[in-house]
């Protein structure tokens, strides 16, 4: 019998005291060498649990509440975590004294134990007139830079605030302007940006976007080997995109796109309809979708995206965490 350090204890004699410690036996020479015993059943490797899923809510969809309110909100709901867009009403990153307002932001969401992704889809940030204007495919070089310059500020604030990765997209290519010259732009545009994701340790994660130039996990293939594979450059998946115009199912998506995922948002949507809807009002069968995501171990967040929904902002996050935590339990084989 060994003692709790391990080593075997004396063994009582039949005069009352103690003998040495019984040893196993010796293996008995035979003509063909030791004697051994039945072998012990082999160890078996354990299976590896899938990673846990960790959920935040857009803050594109929460326009209408100030910052901290809405990060307040997260946390009292109960998720893990934040997709903060870069917007004039939420940490503005064109307005004065950026960088002590994102000291104050950390110090904040420490406090309230979310982490945080950094988003750069807001409609107007850059162009009152223009939805996503100026893009990395603009015409006009200086339009170029100025987009360039928001996701440079974009990374230096997710490094500040430690998040796991920066979102980007590609945008429309613009009237006139071919597709060589379109997919050269965005290479040439994305290059600084990419020094600037290496430099802080922050990876870059490029969105398919129905619409844009990059639309499709093939566009995306298509960009990281043009750029010769860049190890900042990775893959935000929407999940609704999938759903949307993907040849594979959104699970199969998943696995495929497993590699290279640095950042993922997930709602429902139909086929064929770039529609972002609360979940349960479109196709997407999510157990699926999130039992591919746990297998690929992705370890950041996946974002609620309903930007069209922030009138009911408040409403849409306390369904969408308990939607999605029974979806979990349902990918597992539980019972929610």
């Amino acid at each position: 019998m060994a003692d709790p350090g391990g080593l075997p204890r004396p063994v009582a004699d039949s005069g009352g005291g103690t003998t040495a410690p019984v040893s196993p036996p010796r293996p008995t020479p035979g003509p063909d060498g030791p004697r051994i015993g039945p072998l012990a059943p082999p160890r078996l490797a354990p299976t590896p649990s899938p990673t846990p899923i960790r959920i935040g809510y857009g803050t594109n969809g929460l326009a209408d509440l100030r910052l901290d309110d809405a990060l307040t909100l997260l946390a009292d709901l109960g998720y893990d975590g934040v997709g903060l867009t870069l917007d004039h009403m939420h940490l503005d990153p064109l307005a004065p004294d950026l960088a002590a307002r994102t000291s104050r932001l950390a110090h904040r969401l420490d406090a309230l134990g979310l982490t945080v992704t950094i988003e750069t889809g807001a409609r107007y940030v850059l162009d009152p007139r223009r939805k996503h204007g100026p893009s990395l495919l603009d015409p006009d070089p200086d339009d170029r830079a100025r987009r360039v310059d928001l996701l440079v500020r974009a990374v230096q604030v997710a490094a500040d605030l430690g998040a796991h990765a920066v979102h980007c997209f590609s945008g429309v290519t613009p009237p006139g302007t071919d597709p060589d010259t379109a997919w050269k732009r965005l290479a040439e545009t994305l290059t600084p940006v990419l020094d600037s994701a290496t430099t802080a340790g922050i990876p870059l994660a490029i969105e398919p976007e129905p619409g844009h130039l990059l639309a499709t996990l093939a566009d995306f293939h298509h960009l990281r080997t043009t750029l010769g594979d860049p190890a900042a450059l990775g893959l935000t998946l929407d999940i609704g995109h999938c759903q949307c115009l993907e040849p594979l199912s959104p699970a199969e998506c998943v696995r495929a796109a497993g590699p290279w995922l640095r950042h993922v948002q997930i709602e429902d949507m139909r086929r064929g309809v770039h529609e972002h809807l609360p979940f349960g009002d479109g196709d997407i069968d999510f157990p699926p979708v999130l039992a591919a995501l746990a297998d690929t171990g992705y370890q950041g967040l996946t974002v609620v995206e309903l930007p069209r929904h922030s009138h009911a902002g408040p409403h849409f996050a306390e369904l969408s965490l308990p939607f999605l935590h029974q979806a979990v339990a349902l990918s597992q084989g539980s019972t929610p």
